[in-house]
C-alpha cells in the first residue's frame, strides 16, 4: 500500500476526528487542519495558511462543518471551498474528497441547499474529486432526542430515518480518499430504515428518559420531504452494520 499524505479539514469535528483516526490506523501521514492547530493553522474564511499546510499533500478530505446560520455556512462551505480548491491547485493536490449528506437535493433546508452548492464548487474546482454522502449519524440523532427531551417530549413521527455509525462512515471516506479520484458520488447509509418514533422509543428506553412521545405534524416542504424518506437511501453504495441500539450501547 502506498503511504499517502492526507490533509483533513474539520479534523476535530464529528466526522473529521474519526476520519483522522482511521487514516492514521492505516499508517498514512495525516495533517489535521484547523484554525486552532499549532502545526497547521488554516482559515477557510480568509485562505490564510492553506498553501503552507497543503504543500506536499496527496489528498484533501474536507469534513468541515458550519453553524445553522446560512450566511456563515455559505461563507465557510462555498466561498471557503473556492479558496481551498484554488490552494490545492497551486500546490498540486491530486484528489479532493468532499464529505456530504444523503438527501440534500430533495430536502428544502437552507443548510442542505448550501451543501448542494458546495458540491457544485467541488465538481467545477479543477482538482480530481470524489464526494461521499452519508445518512444521519447515530450520535446526531441521539443528540436531537436529548435536546427535545429537556422539554419533556420526543417526536412521535412515522417519518423514516436511516442512521449510521460515524466510524463506518469514516471507513468509507478513508477507502475513497486512499483510492483514485472517482469524479462521482458514493453513499453510505445505516443498516435499517426505521420510523423516527421507533428510534426515539429506543433512545428513551436506553437513557431512562421520562419524556413523552408526542405526535408532531409534517410542516411545510421539509416535513413532507422527511415523511417521504428524503433522508434515507434504500440502495446505498455501502450499508453500515451497526444498529442504533448497538451504537447507544457503545
Amino acid at each position: 500500500m502506498t503511504r499517502l499524505t492526507v490533509a483533513v479539514i474539520g479534523a476535530t469535528g464529528m466526522a473529521g476526528k474519526p476520519v483522522v483516526a482511521e487514516l492514521e490506523r492505516r499508517d498514512h501521514e495525516v495533517r489535521a487542519l484547523s484554525r486552532s492547530s499549532s502545526s497547521y493553522p488554516v482559515d477557510l474564511l480568509t485562505g490564510d495558511g492553506l498553501e503552507a499546510a497543503l504543500e506536499g499533500c496527496d489528498v484533501v478530505v474536507d469534513a468541515s462543518n458550519a453553524g445553522p446560520k446560512a450566511k456563515d455556512a455559505r461563507a465557510l462551505l462555498v466561498e471557503g471551498d473556492h479558496r481551498l480548491l484554488a490552494a490545492e491547485t497551486r500546490v498540486g493536490v491530486r484528489h479532493h474528497v468532499c464529505v456530504s449528506i444523503v438527501g440534500i437535493d430533495d430536502f428544502p433546508l437552507g443548510y442542505y441547499r448550501i451543501k448542494v452548492a458546495q458540491e457544485e464548487v467541488v465538481r467545477a474546482g479543477g482538482v480530481p474529486w470524489s464526494i461521499v454522502r452519508s445518512t444521519q449519524f447515530h450520535s446526531f440523532v441521539a443528540s436531537g432526542f436529548a435536546a427535545l427531551a429537556r422539554y419533556g417530549v420526543l417526536p412521535k413521527l412515522r417519518a423514516p430515518l436511516q442512521p449510521v455509525a460515524v466510524e463506518e462512515v469514516a471507513e468509507q471516506i478513508a477507502d475513497v480518499a486512499t483510492g483514485s479520484a472517482r469524479e462521482s458520488t458514493r453513499t453510505i447509509a445505516g443498516p435499517e430504515i426505521r420510523p423516527i418514533m421507533e428510534l426515539a422509543t429506543a433512545w428513551k428506553a436506553h437513557v431512562g428518559s421520562p419524556a413523552m412521545l408526542v405526535p408532531l405534524p409534517a410542516i411545510g416542504g421539509a416535513g413532507k420531504a422527511l415523511a417521504a424518506g428524503a433522508l434515507t437511501d434504500p440502495a446505498p453504495d455501502r450499508r453500515g452494520l451497526i444498529s442504533f441500539e448497538r451504537a447507544l450501547a457503545g
